[in-house]
């Protein structure tokens, strides 16, 4: 097989790892992996294998596995491998079974007896091996043929053999949670075992017990208090130190279990807020995993019982988040300023200005998470600069799925806090503009309703203001090119009620808009629908109001047109517009009452009144014309 390379490993193997390494392409590193693969099926059937050679095949079939390929041929012969009594050998078969298979694989059954020898063997290093195995591959049906032996190694001498027997406990927890509820106990004293790597790993399975119910675990707030402590205060070995700072990954799990055992409880909370505060006043925020202790720090002072001090300490280092050059800073400030808001929505008025500034940054998802916060944020006395920000933020993206989340946000936050009739009017004339026919159609509905029904004032000269404004805004946007379909709708519908109203535009201006616009948009049926209805309340209104009707060139050619088209609707409206030009006033007034659209409608029950109401008016269609 060619001379011994370093490490052991031959040099054939060693050329293998350099020719895929140098592959140029996945095609090229395909056909290596393939060639290796009939090399392998080849070799591994020999008789008589020396266990060196067959080690290195183990290894080379992780590399065929890792790389895509299947290796299937080869499992048998790591899960032989696992039954050897030479060490190493030992360990690759389980490190390779390990990575081949999964808990439900039928070669499965063939390891259970060896690991459970191996669980019983006085060399610690293979009792490890058997219990990596088995937080891997021993499922709810095989727990029982492991779960005592499992139990007895937590007394092991050895504490890596106790750190991972607690992890082969938690594992068994997560498969079958019923299997180890009686073991409950050996968990709390593997919490004050000598060892903190030992206590380190029983803080997971801790964690996933008190996430599922905290209330029996009240009584160990002292203890992980008093860990933090310890841990804070560098008492652990040097060997444990992170960048300088003290088991950082111990403290980020004891503050979410801090968290889960002070959420809506006072007296557990009190423990915490000293040790808490010592953490963030020592925070080391010029690391990444200081930051992240930080950060932890203030998830758990969103989720405990309020503290004035904590929540002060918190704001400042947020502060610091949103003003650091780190994307990934300013994304922890945005989402730790979106839990506290809730707890004082004071803090966020602190950052309005550098939250708001954050929509400028180029990563996609600050954005995003930055939109979610100001949306909580807003209030009437931010809703323009914080609205008119997400309208040039929605503006700017092309994911129409996210644009109509946007846009629906924008709309909600302007019906809820506008601060005026003429900025909601502008407001939604932006979102139609930029969102197009994204927006919900129920948004136009809606748009029409408040613009009838005004924004519930009793003032009539505010309900004459708010129309006003929007008939001149709509105006001024009718001669824009591609307006979507639903705004179209909307100016219409505002235009035919209230376009001659205020007596500042007259009848035959707002006709010729409104027949400008039907050809412009002669392709859309509704459009032209809602158009022609616009024009017959304007002719019904100037009729009812004794003055005469002149309808304009164009306004008879659409008609016309109309009354021959294939739609039988826009021949109905077009017939109805004709039959109430030819009415008197009074008839009109009856059909067609001004400024009724929020009116309740009268319900005819008898039908013979129904058929004289027809006959009177002489124009059937009208009866059932409701806008």
């Amino acid at each position: 097989m060619g001379s011994q390379g370093g490490f052991g490993q031959s040099k054939e193997f060693l050329d293998l790892i350099k020719s895929i390494g140098e592959a140029r392409s996945k095609a090229e590193e395909d056909r290596i992996v393939i060639r290796e693969i009939e090399t392998l099926k080849r070799r591994i059937s020999e008789p008589d294998i020396p266990k060196r050679k067959m080690k290195e095949y183990i290894i080379r079939l992780l590399y065929v596995e890792m790389l895509g390929h299947d290796a299937s041929f080869g499992y048998i012969h790591a899960v032989k491998m696992t039954h050897d009594d030479n060490l190493l050998s030992k360990r690759t078969g389980y490190l390779a079974v390990t990575l081949f298979l999964n808990d439900d694989h039928d070669l499965i059954i063939l390891i259970v007896n060896t690991i459970q020898k191996d669980l019983k063997s006085d060399n610690y290093l293979v009792v490890c091996a058997a219990l990596n195995a088995v937080c891997r591959l021993i499922n709810d049906e095989t727990i029982p043929a492991v779960l005592p032996l499992v139990v007895e190694l937590l007394s092991h001498s050895k504490e890596a053999v106790r750190k991972k027997a607690v992890m082969a406990l938690h594992s068994f927890h997560r498969k079958s949670p019923s299997s180890v509820s009686h073991l409950v106990s050996n968990f709390r004293k593997r919490l004050c075992d000598n060892d903190p790597g030992v206590m380190g790993a029983t803080l997971c399975p801790l964690f996933d017990l008190i996430n599922d119910d905290p209330t029996p675990f009240k009584d160990l707030v002292v203890s992980f208090v008093s860990i933090l402590k310890q841990v804070a205060e560098h008492r652990l070995p040097k060997s444990y130190d992170y960048h300088q700072m003290p088991a950082p990954f111990v403290q980020i799990k004891l503050l979410k279990l801090l968290a889960l055992l002070g959420s809506g409880d006072k007296p557990a909370s009190e423990h915490m807020y000293t040790v808490i505060g010592d953490i963030i006043r020592k925070g080391d925020s010029s690391s990444n995993i200081g930051n992240a202790i930080l950060y932890e720090s203030i998830r758990c002072i969103s989720s405990i019982y309020p503290n004035p001090k904590l929540l002060e300490a918190a704001a400042d280092v947020i502060a610091k988040f949103l003003k650091s050059d780190s994307h990934n800073l300013k994304y922890m400030g945005i989402d730790a300023l979106g839990r506290l808001i809730k707890l004082s929505p004071l803090i966020a008025e602190q950052h309005q200005l550098a939250v708001i500034d954050c929509l400028e940054d180029p990563d996609d998802t600050l954005k995003r998470k930055t939109f979610e916060l100001l949306y909580k944020m807003t209030k009437s006395s931010n809703v323009e600069v914080i609205v008119d920000r997400m309208i040039e933020y929605m503006i700017s993206i092309s994911d129409d799925h996210y644009k109509t989340y946007i846009a629906s946000r924008c709309v909600e936050l302007a019906e809820q806090f506008a601060p005026s009739n003429h900025w909601f009017i502008q407001t939604m004339n932006k979102v139609f503009e930029h969102a197009g026919d994204l927006v919900n159609i129920k948004v136009a509905h809606n748009l029409m309703r408040l613009i009838a029904e005004g924004f519930g004032e009793d003032d009539d000269a505010a309900y004459s203001q708010l129309r006003s404004s929007a008939v001149e805004s709509y105006l001024r946007i009718i001669g824009e090119p591609k307006l979507p379909s639903g705004f179209l709708q909307v100016i219409c519908w505002v235009l035919g009620e209230y376009g001659t109203a205020d007596g500042k535009h007259s009848a035959s201006y707002i006709t010729g808009k409104l027949c400008d616009m039907a050809e412009a948009y002669s392709n859309d049926e509704i459009v032209k629908a809602y158009a022609i209805t616009a024009l017959t309340k304007i002719y019904a209104f100037e009729i009812a109001a004794g003055r005469k009707v002149d309808m304009l060139s164009e306004c008879q050619s659409l008609v016309e047109e109309l009354l021959a088209s294939h739609s039988t609707d826009l021949q109905q409206r077009a017939y109805e517009l004709q039959a109430v030009i030819g009415l008197d006033a009074r008839a009109v007034e009856a059909i067609l009452p001004h400024d009724a659209s929020c009116e309740d409608i009268e319900v005819i029950v008898n039908f013979n009144i129904f058929l004289c109401h027809l006959k009177i008016n002489n124009v059937f269609t009208m009866l059932i014309y409701n806008t």
